[in-house]
């Protein structure tokens, strides 16, 4: 049946007339309304993205990482080795699913830092549908599962609205998480709009990078069994390799003793890897190192030893995840679909992470927040890596060795080490080439442009009513039986938190304005005008190693004029550096959940809020009052907790005493305890938190209080300034994920009295660092 697919979704076919009083009259009889159908030949498609994994990272680039699923698909496909992403998560996922850049669909930073700026609103426009809502809309079964990262912050919550969750966006089915990173041992998760646990623990076998490959395949299967006729679109984002690097034991003892050479000697390994497999060019160099990061040889026995055992955790976590990866390839091939299955599959959402800092760390919050750990504290805690009570980043220089032969790191868009990945493409149908390279320069925003071409689906005019912006990138399709083609990807504007990048055939011009690792400003603030631009013709220097602004400056000037008009065509103007000061709603502009509300009542079935959308009680006086009741032989578990092991707080009842937990970082964990428990029946029992104030972090007194009646004071010396946690939620009546206190067990926590309702109230104190960032730049002028 020939439709129109310009327009979506695909009108009703017009209403046959009847022609007779009786249906046996009926002349030509009534047929079956047909379903909507892909045209025909259109292949299932599959795209896995990698989260926080550098070019240097993978087996299949020159990597150190074993990954035989990529190094498969890419032996029996194609290897691209000039793909792009935008250095962050959030807008690499936003623009990789509409095909534009990532400012023209309002995530120009992640939706933690959303502003009120239209290139960072953090709000997809319904001019720029998904590819999971044209190819739902053309006749697949689509699904997701994994790290989605692109739904407005201020959304997740029951409440919604739910337009802007998978399942508003063009996804049958999503089974995941919605925020930055998650625990792979005991996540929180989503099953559409619904919240889930997982029925098993990880003493059980549990992991979550096995159980979306599981939900997957069953998925899969599903469409198969019931609807074969109908291709499939698959989405497969993980969390990993994003932190916290959890993974079984034996896949990190695997790499021990694998990385005891350091990172200086292994960029020189992985590069001659790289040129053994054509994936750099025999010319190519090591990209200059990052000043201010140590070479191996500068570090102590006890760093480097702390060193490597991060590197063989992720290493591990990496092999660990793509062995997931080929269990759903395993599966699409043993229900015979994987020679006409279009696989995308992308090695990074950015460049290798340089968020542990210098040194590493057992909890990047608590690096974050400018707290860095010290070798020996990671090295006594060795055995324990990748298991639950860890929250494990490496450290900077491994991150740079991960992005060999580049410069730099994610968040760094204005070199290769920041936005350059690993992109593999498997179509035994659609390509004959087994174990090509491609070598033509691209961008996440082809990917949207290739599937259409490959599926012959029309970029429609309208969705839904409303009329669709351009798709901004390039459909990869010419290349895939042409290794000689020309680009045809031949200017790309790059940008993330002012790092600044353009590319126009060959040559690029770029500025890096900050540095990743330093994730708390002193408060002085760099002018963008005194960033310094430097030259590349890529052409000739695949690395970015020779700087030829001074020898080129009217083609610096021509770039940088280009790079202009492009940030004003997407909306990148006005730049916008700031980071801490983003996380806070009312500092970055934009929306929560919350608003202006000092007091909240929720009741005792309220569903697990986010960071985004709890009451914020971080940097000021605030109250929490729950009323209960009190069974006979008393009652035992949390009223209110937020966070988990690696910070948080809790307020609860142990042995039946009302009970309040602060757990700064996992490092320190004040109790303040009632002396004596509840009795039998009904009673209000209030936690009161008086913020010393003087700034952010800052301590405060404590003061619990039963029937109108003080029962127990006390002190916290250091509270969390800036993010309790992004893989933890504020739980009403049970502490899920992990427990902030061992005063009770990881997950079996729940409140066994009654709760009436729980109210947190909060004081009009608030504290900022902007305002102490604003102090020092005025003082310093």
């Amino acid at each position: 049946m020939n439709v129109s697919r310009e327009r979506l979704p695909i009108p009703d076919p017009q209403r046959p007339t009847a022609t007779a009083g009786d249906v046996r009259d009926q002349d030509p009889p009534f047929a079956p309304r047909q379903p909507l159908r892909a045209p025909a030949g259109a292949p299932n498609v599959v795209v896995v993205l990698l989260d926080d994994m550098g070019f240097g990272a993978p087996s299949a680039f020159g990597g150190p990482c074993r990954m035989p699923t990529a190094d498969r698909l890419a032996d029996g496909g194609l290897r691209y080795n000039r793909f792009h992403v935008t250095a962050i998560c959030s807008p690499t996922r936003q623009a990789l699913l509409t095909g534009r850049n990532h400012h023209s669909v309002g995530m120009g930073v992640t939706t933690e830092m959303a502003s009120a700026a239209p290139g960072y609103c953090g709000i997809r426009p319904r001019s720029a549908a998904t590819i999971g809502q044209l190819l739902q809309g053309n006749g697949y079964s689509t699904a997701a599962f994994g790290k989605w990262h692109q739904t407005p912050a201020r959304d997740v919550s029951a409440a919604g609205p739910f337009d802007r969750w998978p399942t508003g966006e063009g996804f049958d089915k999503f089974y995941g998480f919605l925020c930055a990173e998650m625990n792979h041992w005991y996540p929180v998760l989503f099953d559409g709009t619904t919240p889930v646990e997982p029925d098993r623990r990880p003493e059980d076998g549990y992991h979550l990078s096995e159980d979306l490959v599981d939900q997957a395949i069953d998925w899969v299967r599903d469409q198969r069994s019931l609807k074969p006729d109908n291709p499939f679109f698959t989405y497969l984002p993980f969390g990993a390799t994003h932190a916290p690097y959890h993974v079984p034991s034996e896949y990190r003892e695997k790499y021990r003793g694998a990385f005891d050479h350091g990172w200086d000697r292994q960029r020189e390994i992985t590069l001659q890897r790289q040129k053994e497999l054509g994936v750099v060019p025999p010319d190519a160099e090591l990209a200059p190192w990052a000043e201010g990061v140590p070479h191996w040889d500068e570090l102590s026995a006890e760093e480097q030893r702390a060193a490597a055992s991060l590197m063989e955790l992720y290493a591990g976590f990496a092999e660990h995840t793509d062995d997931q990866v080929g269990r759903f390839v395993d599966a699409l091939e043993e229900l015979g679909e994987l020679d006409n299955t279009l696989f995308v599959y992308i090695l990074g959402d950015n460049g290798a992470s340089a968020e542990g800092g210098l040194g590493g760390t057992l909890n990047e919050h608590r690096f974050a927040s400018g707290i860095p750990d010290s070798a020996e504290f990671i090295n006594s805690h060795d055995a324990a890596l990748g298991d639950a009570t860890t929250h494990a980043h490496y450290p900077v220089g491994w991150a740079l060795a991960m992005n060999t032969p580049y410069q730099w790191t994610k968040q760094v868009a204005s070199h290769f080490g920041g936005i350059r990945d690993g992109m593999i493409v498997h179509w035994p149908a659609g390509i004959a080439e087994r174990g090509g390279r491609r070598d033509q320069f691209h961008h996440v925003i082809d990917v949207v442009p290739t599937i259409l071409e490959a599926a012959g689906l029309p970029h429609p005019v309208e969705v839904d009513g409303v009329p669709q912006q351009p798709i901004e990138g390039t459909s990869m399709l010419y290349s895939f039986n042409d290794a000689e083609a020309p680009d045809r990807h031949r200017v790309q504007y790059f940008e993330m938190v002012g790092n600044r990048g353009i590319y126009r055939d060959g040559w690029m011009a770029v500025t890096r304005h900050g540095t990743p690792w330093v994730m708390v400003q002193d408060g002085g603030r760099r002018s963008f005008d005194d960033d310094v631009w430097e030259l590349y013709d890529t052409r000739s220097d695949w690395t970015q190693s020779h700087d030829l602004a001074a020898e080129h400056p009217r083609k610096l000037r021509e770039l940088q004029d280009l790079f202009l008009a492009e940030a004003a065509r997407y909306g990148v103007l006005p730049l916008d550096d700031r980071m801490t000061e983003r996380e806070n709603p009312r500092e970055a502009g934009r929306l929560d959940l919350m608003g202006d509300r000092r007091s909240v009542s929720f009741h005792a079935g309220a569903k697990r809020l986010t960071e985004e959308t709890a009451p914020n009680v971080k940097n000021r006086s605030h109250a929490v009052t729950a009323r209960v009741r009190i069974p006979e032989g008393g009652a035992e578990g949390v009223l209110v907790a937020q966070g988990g092991r690696f910070g948080g707080w809790s307020f609860y009842l142990h042995e039946g005493r009302p009970s309040y937990a602060y757990n700064h970082f996992g490092s320190e964990v004040t109790t303040i305890r009632a002396p004596e428990p509840l009795a039998p029946g009904e009673h209000t029992v209030r936690m009161a938190f008086d913020y010393d104030g003087g700034g952010v972090g800052r301590g405060g007194s404590v003061a619990l209080v039963v029937d109108d009646e003080q029962v127990a004071d006390g002190r916290v010396e250091a509270t969390i300034p800036y993010y309790f946690a992004f893989d933890e939620t504020f739980d009403i009546g049970v502490d899920r994920a992990s427990p902030v206190t061992d005063d009770y067990p990881v997950v079996d926590n729940r409140f066994s009295g009654g709760l009436v309702e729980l109210r947190v109230d909060l004081g009009d104190d608030g504290h900022s660092d902007v305002a102490a960032q604003r102090r020092f730049a005025a003082a310093h002028e």
